[in-house]
């Protein structure tokens, strides 16, 4: 067994019971032994970034985990939990139930073409940023803090703290 890195993924989702499926999804993420919970962002409504238009507004959360997974194990786990919710990927950037995306898995850099590392985008989307650097101040992506991307970030002015169920 390898040791255990950390590792960032984003949760999004903008179908159905929105906040309910993201809780769910973290407490399944959690579920395999070889990953661990580190904690948890706030949730954030942000309108839809890209993608065909007329869609419902996303809730989004970042989660940092301890993991022994191997990179492509891990994207191979958070697409298992994905199809737990019914993800279908018709049109890219559309409406979905669940996305998870692996930000970042230690310090790996990689151009993998199934999984690019840290995610290719992440570094200029306020709704994986500003979660993120609400739950860890001191977080960096590309030797950037990640609070000054969410700064910069085009889609943060659409971002709002999401702390009512208003689902359903």
């Amino acid at each position: 067994m390898s040791s255990p890195v950390r590792a960032v993924l984003a949760l999004g989702s903008n179908l159905g019971e929105r906040s309910a499926t993201l809780t769910e999804a973290v407490a399944e993420l959690v579920a395999d032994p070889a990953v661990k919970l580190c904690r948890v962002s706030r949730l954030v409504q942000t309108k839809p970034v890209g993608g065909p238009g007329e869609q419902p507004d996303f809730l989004n959360l970042v989660m940092e985990i301890e993991t022994t997974l191997e990179p492509l194990d891990l994207l191979a786990w958070c697409q298992s939990v994905e199809q737990n919710h019914h993800r279908t990927r018709e049109v890219r950037w559309g409406a979905r139930t669940l996305d998870v995306d692996v930000i970042t898995y230690a310090d790996v850099v990689s151009d993998d073409e199934v999984l690019t590392l840290p995610h290719p985008r992440a570094a200029e989307r306020a709704f994986v940023l500003q979660p993120w650097a609400w739950m860890d101040p001191e977080a960096t992506l590309g030797g950037r803090r990640v609070a000054e991307l969410a700064a910069e970030a085009a889609d943060l002015q659409g971002l709002d703290l999401y702390t009512a169920d208003e689902d359903g």
